[in-house]
C-alpha cells in the first residue's frame, strides 16, 4: 500500500511540472511577439490616447504602420540559431 501512495504523489508532481513548462513556453512566446510587434502596439495606444484627448494622431498612426511593416518583414525572414545576434539587434531596435 505504501508504494501506491508514493506513486500518486509522483503523478501529481509530474502534472505540476508539465503545467509549469507550458506556462514558461507561453511566456517566452509572448515576449517574442511583443518584441516583434511591441512598437506597433505602443504607437497604436499612443494614437488612441491622442485621439481621446482631442488631438491629432496622424503621427502615431504613421509610426504604427511603419512598425507593422518592419515586424512583418522580420517575421517573413528565415531565422536560425546561426544569426541569433542579428535577431537580438533587430528586436532591440
Amino acid at each position: 500500500m505504501k508504494l501506491f501512495k508514493n506513486t500518486q504523489k509522483k503523478i501529481r508532481g509530474q502534472g505540476m511540472s508539465e503545467y509549469l513548462i507550458i506556462v514558461a513556453l507561453v511566456a517566452v512566446a509572448g515576449i517574442a511577439v511583443m518584441g516583434l510587434f511591441g512598437g506597433t502596439a505602443q504607437n497604436q495606444v499612443a494614437g488612441l490616447a491622442a485621439e481621446l484627448s482631442g488631438g491629432d494622431a496622424a503621427t502615431q498612426i504613421a509610426d504604427s504602420v511603419t512598425d507593422a511593416g518592419d515586424a512583418s518583414t522580420q517575421a517573413n525572414t528565415g531565422n536560425s540559431l546561426a544569426d541569433y545576434n542579428n535577431q537580438q539587434a533587430a528586436i532591440n531596435n
